[in-house]
């Protein structure tokens, strides 16, 4: 059978409805979009880039701060913190390997400064989270001397390390750089450093002395005296044994406290006294006084050293 359209029938004809293709505006605005959001997620990338970037090179920079510090920093730091009396002069190489000249002086404005003969050289590295320091100087230090610095809860210690137990020797005119009285006395002989071992605790203010240290000035003259020898001293400080137990140190009043000994080895001016290095600060009670007391030599050199009680001088500290 025949199928007859519509038209033959004489029905109207419908028009038949179908997909229309898209238009050229809502393909253009497809686009667009997925346009704008490359470029956004493409701008986040570059930002993100960017920072990172900034972050390295903060970092770099950080790192090469550290490890190529110019030693002129590290004698900033100490002249910062010793008031100027202690200077390292012409400082060469870098904080973790270095020289200078160690000089005393009397502090800002002060025209008194005296130099050891030589270098200092020192050379520091960490070790785990401390830093050790190891010095050494032809003229003075006996081999090479260290210093571990290790940080602690509240607070931090320092340790001397020496190779032995004669730590250094210098000359004692070298005092006269700090000024007053030392300027004054002009110390002749020379000191030396003794120790064993020594470590000095902070935590929270509170400091814990261990192991001990004594100076020795030896054949000491002075321009204050006609003598050509004033004679040979010792000044001791002795804290607790450094293997004690930490609470057991801190546990009663005078925990961590040094005591300080001077006594005369030898000589015609006598030097004697005792007292403490702890909480409550630096504590000293001494006298000086001559081996004939009717001898004018000493006389100018006693009024200088204390208070004078008669025949002897009154030092008195804290």
């Amino acid at each position: 059978m025949k199928r007859l359209s519509a038209s033959r029938l004489g029905l109207p004809v419908r028009g038949v409805r179908g997909r229309r293709p898209p238009s050229q505006t809502t393909f253009a605005a497809s686009r667009w979009g997925e346009s704008t959001y490359a470029e956004a997620a493409w701008g986040r990338d570059r930002a993100g880039g960017v920072r990172w970037g900034w972050a390295g090179a903060i970092s770099g920079a950080l790192i090469a701060g550290v490890c190529f510090a110019p030693a002129s920093w590290l004698a900033d730091a100490v002249s910062a913190a010793t008031q100027q009396r202690l200077m390292l002069v012409d400082a060469r190489g870098s904080v973790w390997s270095g020289s200078a000249v160690l000089v005393l002086t009397g502090g800002p404005g002060s025209r008194d400064a005296t130099a050891l003969p030589g270098r200092l050289a020192w050379t520091a590295r960490p070790r785990g989270l401390a830093l050790e320091a190891v010095f050494s100087q032809a003229c003075c230090l006996h081999g090479d001397v260290s210093l571990l610095w290790a940080p602690a809860l509240g607070g931090y210690t320092v340790m001397l390390k020496p190779p032995g137990d004669w730590v250094g020797q210098w000359p004692a005119a070298w005092l006269a750089g700090l000024g007053t009285p030392w300027n004054t006395l002009r110390l002749g002989g020379s000191a030396r450093l003794l120790s064993s071992g020594l470590a000095i605790e902070s935590v929270q203010g509170r400091w814990r002395f261990a192991g001990g240290l004594a100076v020795e000035l030896m054949h000491a003259s002075s321009r204050l005296s006609t003598l050509d020898t004033l004679g040979s001293y010792r000044l001791s400080v002795q804290g607790e044994p450094l293997n004690a137990p930490r609470d057991a140190a801190r546990g009663g009043a005078a925990a961590g406290t040094a005591q300080i000994t001077l006594s005369t080895l030898e000589g015609a001016l006598l030097l004697n006294g005792n007292g403490s290095w702890g909480l409550a600060g630096l504590r000293f009670e001494g006298e000086a006084s001559a081996v004939d007391p009717d001898g004018a030599a000493l006389g100018n050199l006693l009024n200088i050293i204390g208070r004078r009680d008669g025949a002897r001088s009154v030092i008195s500290i804290g």
